[in-house]
């Protein structure tokens, strides 16, 4: 395909050079965007009198034929072509005449194609943020169902205190909240029209990017030609979203990976969402989880890459800049099948509460109340953290728990015990006893599920 930009030189590169150069396998993705940012500024320049009105239209009318024909795949896009913009010209050119070679009035490839990828970035923010919501839906859904099941909080992967799974689960919901509040505030240095900047000083011709950002559904237009085009801040934004986003999905599936293991059994996984082994019939294995885990490593290259591309390029559009868009559009591909597989691996996993609660008791992690109790009693603090870690110590050695007891062997260690222990001790009493704000009783799960879903109403 001949190259439009024969002129200065014959047009004639090495065949090497040329697949080397070229970006359409990466860009053509862009092509609905391409077309109607090209639709757009065809408009204008028809509306300023830059061209005639029936110019304009017939542009118009050659581009919405040439959109159409990609849409019903009786047009394939030619790979040969340098890039997305060039193969979209190339055929209006070859379908109206000299006409098509209008289009590219007042504009440049450096503006077209920081337009197209702000207008496909704002649809792929748009439709993560959609699946956020529906994973979002799933654990909420999850944790009403869990409010009452009692397991064993950790910190240090070692049992703590007595929590609930709707508790844990909400934990994770309000950082996905805060991921899609992430995107939106993404979107809105995404939302910004860099076209009419042109290479990068603007143009002679008294064009109106504001009639273009408009029709375009833009919010703002790039108010330094300069900066329109050679900033890719957004794309890092982005990918830093993503890459947040990812962080978040890694770790729920580490603790998914971790629960449905014989070790844990906490959960157990739809076989949907599984796979076996080869040669071990027994193996159910989290292999969903584990490749969202996996691919969290991916997505954080990618966001590394675009750092150290741009880090040391000097104003205005350099050719590096190419790089941006595989890294970028392969982290939105990324974390959309993570989602997509996501949301229905947590609505269809099984909680297993008797497993969840055996731990619990055998885990003492309701030493710290045992120690409460003592306190209010009257003993200092720490005389009662040190009975309350000898008694622990003791139920190890002769393979009992603190609620299986006698009354007998506590007032051993202590006169101040008395049978209204069992009740403090009780690992339901110690979850609804922590009724302060976010904390793990029923009533304050209950209130953040609330407060999720009336966030949810207005993503």
């Amino acid at each position: 395909m001949a190259k439009m930009w024969t002129g200065r030189t014959d047009g004639v590169t090495d065949k090497l050079a040329d697949d080397f150069n070229s970006s359409i396998k990466v860009d053509s993705r862009m092509y609905k965007q391409d077309i109607l940012g090209s639709m757009a500024h065809a408009s204008m320049l028809g509306a300023k009198n830059i061209i005639s009105q029936a110019d304009a239209d017939q542009i118009i009318a050659g581009l919405e034929g040439i959109l159409l024909d990609l849409e019903n795949g009786t047009l394939e896009i030619d790979y040969s072509a340098e890039d997305i913009h060039m193969f979209v010209e190339q055929v209006l050119t070859a379908r109206i005449g000299d006409l098509g070679k209008k289009l590219h009035t007042a504009r440049s490839r450096n503006d077209q194609v920081a337009l197209d990828t702000r207008m496909y970035l704002r649809d792929r923010t748009n439709a993560i943020i959609e699946k956020i919501s529906n994973l979002l839906s799933a654990i909420v859904l999850k944790a009403e169902e869990h409010k009452l099941s009692i397991m064993p909080g950790y910190t240090h992967l070692q049992r703590a205190q007595p929590i609930t799974m709707g508790h844990h689960l909400m934990a994770y919901a309000m950082m996905l909240l805060r991921d899609i509040d992430r995107f939106k505030d993404t979107k809105k240095r995404i939302d910004v029209s860099p076209i009419g900047c042109c290479a990068l000083a603007g143009t002679t011709y008294e064009t109106d990017r504001y009639y273009e950002a408009q029709k375009l559904g833009f919010n703002e237009i790039a108010l330094n030609s300069i900066d329109g085009v050679s900033d890719r801040d957004f794309c890092v934004e982005f990918v830093s979203a993503c890459s947040i986003l990812m962080m978040h999905l890694s770790r729920l599936a580490e603790e998914i990976i971790l629960w449905s293991s014989w070790e844990f059994k906490f959960v157990e996984l739809s076989d949907a969402y599984t796979t076996g082994s080869s040669i071990m019939p027994q193996k159910k294995n989290s292999d969903m989880a584990e490749l969202v885990r996996g691919k969290t490593g991916r997505v954080y290259g990618h966001l590394m890459a675009i750092l150290t591309m741009l880090k040391g390029l000097p104003l205005a559009y350099n050719k590096d800049m190419q790089e941006d868009k595989e890294g970028v559009f392969d982290a939105a591909d990324t974390v959309d099948m993570c989602l997509d597989v996501f949301a229905p691996m947590i609505a269809t996993m099984k909680v297993l509460p008797e497993n969840m609660l055996m731990a619990a008791q055998k885990g003492f992690i309701n030493a710290t109340d045992l120690a409460d109790y003592l306190v209010k009693k009257g003993l200092p603090f720490r005389s009662a953290y040190k009975i309350c870690g000898q008694i622990v110590g003791d139920c190890i050695k002769n393979g009992k728990v603190l609620e299986t007891l006698s009354i007998e062997e506590y007032k051993n260690y202590s006169e101040l015990f008395e049978s209204d222990l069992y009740n403090e001790i009780s690992l339901t009493t110690c979850v609804n006893k922590r009724i302060s704000e976010g904390g793990t009783s029923p009533k304050s799960v209950e209130k953040q599920i609330e407060f999720v879903k009336s966030r949810l109403e207005n993503v």
